[in-house]
């Protein structure tokens, strides 16, 4: 049984309500054992995710948040560098399920966090638990 950290961006929170529903559900069915850790935005989920793989706790972690495009250049800024901060984690060998939406508006959000609908929160724990089973077979 594998211990796997959800690091939630709670930044909205009905969204990311129903993304760590869906990623918690995903993790719980494959016989896994889930926790939440939140931190404020999606800039601060590579950090959350590397200090705790230190800790050596957890074997897979899934990276949740909603990234909504607004009216400035931030909404470049932070899409791309939390994703970047987590493929250099994933680089380096730590299991990561990616689903930190960045999304045009919040109905995209709202159709992609919903566990009855695209259920990206669950397609990221199956991703981190799919990456973590790939790092047991080659390891």
């Amino acid at each position: 049984m594998a211990n796997v950290l959800i690091v939630e961006a709670r930044f909205y929170d009905h969204l990311n309500d129903m993304l760590v529903a869906g990623a918690t559900a995903a993790v719980e069915a494959a016989g896994h054992r889930a926790e939440v850790l939140t931190v404020p935005g999606a800039l601060e989920v590579p950090g959350a995710i590397a200090l705790a793989a230190e800790s050596g706790r957890y074997d897979a972690f899934v990276a949740l948040g909603v990234v909504i495009r607004g009216e400035t250049y931030h909404f470049e800024i932070v899409a791309n560098e939390s994703a970047r901060g987590i493929m250099a984690l994933t680089m380096d060998g730590i299991p990561i399920g990616n689903g930190i939406l960045t999304t045009e508006n919040e109905a995209q959000a709202i159709v992609r966090a919903d566990p009855a609908q695209l259920d990206k929160g669950g397609g990221a724990a199956k991703a981190a638990l799919a990456m973590l089973d790939l790092k047991q077979r080659l390891g």
